[in-house]
């Protein structure tokens, strides 16, 4: 019930990893190629759904790299080697570089706009989030001037605010990020953030998306990383207690149990809320515990390795939710532009790559190297002991 070497037989975890590299490299490679060579603006499609409301061409591009970024970050940051998927995540790395030098130049054809509209406080905090999962591969590199650049577009975001929602997170870890740096931070949007996100938690892993419960991927799409990863700088720099942190962490793991529960025995999962055109990105929260080395105990990497290995081959080993070109098309699992937001086009959908931050292991690791193993909805569907679920009170 997981990738399979041949019928009947458990694929192995290094052929679980491939199938996530190929997946990952698949997805990533159109924006950070074309980034690096000056033509993501002439070659990126412009798909939206029927009732699309944004500048289109003002945003899109932004969201395309800073998505990509964020979860390819982990795996570029492991050392390089000389395996064909070493060979590849190098390549990857030296393109990236070279763009992100592109992306905030004036004079490239692809500088990416921070300064207008409200979506770059968004996508603006997942550039901020792929340099803090990696900051010796994709922030110290670059030369002085585009870290300054960087620095100068990001704190351009203070003249807007967004939805009161979990954008608060955005402003917020961009700000954090400033201060990772030793830059001059805006210490009120931090804590607004925080503090908001402490006053809309329901209970049992849960936050509510502001005022409003909504029942939907954003507690890993945005909500739990991007709170756990805020507080870590915080609590790192004296700015907050440790044990915000620490509470942050345990209701990311809980909520990461959730996640691995709603695996089907198949490897599909329910496509329900706002926003399922992210796809894979539906599984941050478990793909971070899981690289963060914090899965319950009863939780078992090679069984997460495996149920999300299985999710990964519905998605993406067909053409299904590719275009001609390679690029990913408006849908879940498919091209279904209908179910598109008011707010999703083509560079909306790489949020998907956060599915995958666990490539940021070692190939030695037991996630990739222990026998495969069935998840919780494989066991409980056919019959096999299942640890009871459960709630908490922190």
């Amino acid at each position: 019930m997981h990738s399979r070497k041949k019928k009947g037989k458990p694929a192995t975890g290094a052929q679980d990893r491939q199938v996530w590299v190929k997946a990952l490299y698949k997805i990533s490679y159109p924006v950070v190629y074309n980034l690096a060579n000056e033509t993501l603006k002439k070659n990126m499609p412009l798909e939206t759904g029927p009732k699309y409301g944004l500048n289109l061409k003002s945003v899109t591009y932004l969201e395309a790299v800073g998505r990509t970024m964020a979860g390819i970050a982990p795996w570029l940051a492991l050392p390089d080697d000389r395996t064909d998927e070493g060979k590849m995540r190098k390549e990857m790395r030296r393109m990236l570089l070279k763009g992100l030098k592109n992306a905030v130049d004036p004079k490239s054809p692809d500088y990416l706009n921070f300064r207008t509209e409200g979506q770059p406080i968004v996508d603006a905090a997942y550039v901020a989030q792929a340099f803090i999962r990696a900051p010796e591969a994709l922030w110290e590199p670059l030369d002085k001037e585009t870290k300054a650049r960087f620095i100068e577009e990001f704190k351009s975001l203070r003249n807007r605010s967004g939805a009161y929602n979990n954008w608060l997170l955005f402003s917020g870890l961009t700000e954090g990020f400033l201060l990772s740096i030793g830059e001059q931070y805006d210490p009120a949007r931090v804590q607004f953030a925080v503090n908001k996100m402490k006053e809309w938690y329901v209970g049992d892993s849960w936050y509510s998306d502001g005022a409003k419960f909504s029942m939907d991927y954003y507690n890993s799409y945005v909500i739990h990383t991007m709170l756990v990863d805020l507080l870590k700088i915080l609590s790192d720099n004296k700015k907050a207690p440790v044990a915000d942190y620490d509470q942050a962490l345990k209701r990311m793991v809980r909520y990461s149990e959730y996640l691995e529960r709603s695996i089907s025995p198949e490897g599909t999962y329910p496509a329900y809320g706002r926003s399922i055109t992210y796809r894979t990105a539906a599984f941050q929260a478990l793909a971070q515990t899981a690289l963060m080395e914090k899965l319950p105990d009863y939780v078992k990497p090679a069984q997460v390795r495996c149920a999300l290995t299985r999710v990964i081959q519905n998605m993406y080993l067909g053409e299904q939710n590719f275009d001609k070109k390679g690029w990913l098309v408006l849908g879940f699992n498919g091209h279904q532009p209908a179910i598109a937001d008011t707010y999703t086009s083509t560079g909306s959908l790489y949020m998907a790559t956060l599915g995958f931050l666990t490539l940021g292991l070692p190939a030695d690791h037991e996630f990739w190297k222990a026998p495969a193993a069935p998840w919780t909805s494989l066991k409980a569907w056919t019959g096999q002991e299942v640890v009871k679920d459960y709630k908490v009170e922190y």
